[in-house]
């Protein structure tokens, strides 16, 4: 997922806006499949206790958040629903995944609570001052880097818990985990501090847009 949790990337919007209202689109289609993946996760994780498949079906889903951004631009199909779809359902599967990884104990309980929390924070703290009128922020470097980090060692402390696999596999995946854990964690809290004056500037310069577009009318 890429930097699910933060924002929308700013490069749709350098889209074609032609058919910007459309809702039957393939970038559409495959954020709906990556949606109903989510309750696919929770049944291997909770119903059929496969900590290795919902870790690896996780993982896949990490990994191909980019797939609808990128048909979007290519195949000019970037939609305004798309564009709030997009980072919604990455945003749900990132929170869902990572609360579900806590309640199975799949994680280091630190961890998950440090990510949850600055998911909640940052939610609100967007959704307000767009509320207020500010511009779309761009999504940073260290978000994305951040975000990519966390999705790798997510799913490598769950799979690292599944009693079915060899002890030597186990620690294989937890290396992995802690290995994008650090990084991944110290990267997205750079980010989630600067999205504090970052959020400060859009409102300032949406107000100002908006107060242009009002004169000029």
């Amino acid at each position: 997922m890429a930097d699910a949790p933060d924002a929308p990337p700013a490069d749709l919007d350098a889209a074609p806006e032609a058919g910007t209202d459309r809702i039957a689109t393939l970038p559409n289609l495959i954020t709906l499949i990556r949606l109903l993946c989510i309750p696919l996760f929770l049944y291997l994780l909770f119903v059929r206790e496969a900590r290795l498949g919902a870790a690896a079906l996780l993982a896949v889903l990490g990994a191909t958040d980019w797939v609808d951004g990128y048909v979007a631009r290519h195949m000019h199909q970037v939609s305004n629903l798309g564009k709030a779809f997009d980072p919604t359902v990455d945003r749900l599967l990132l929170i869902t995944g990572v609360v579900s990884i806590i309640v199975a104990d799949g994680c280091p309980l630190w961890f998950g609570l440090v990510v949850v929390t600055r998911e909640v924070v940052l939610s609100i703290w967007v959704v307000s001052i767009m509320a207020l009128g500010a511009k779309r922020m761009d999504v940073t470097w260290w978000g994305k880097a951040g975000t990519f980090g966390i999705m790798v060692a997510f799913p490598a402390f769950l799979a690292s818990t599944d009693t079915g696999i060899s002890d030597g596999l186990a620690n294989l995946f937890e290396v992995i985990a802690w290995c994008a854990a650090v990084p991944g964690l110290v990267f997205a809290m750079i980010a989630f501090v600067g999205y504090f004056p970052a959020g400060l500037r859009a409102l300032r310069e949406g107000r100002a847009a908006r107060e242009q577009a009002e004169a000029a009318a």
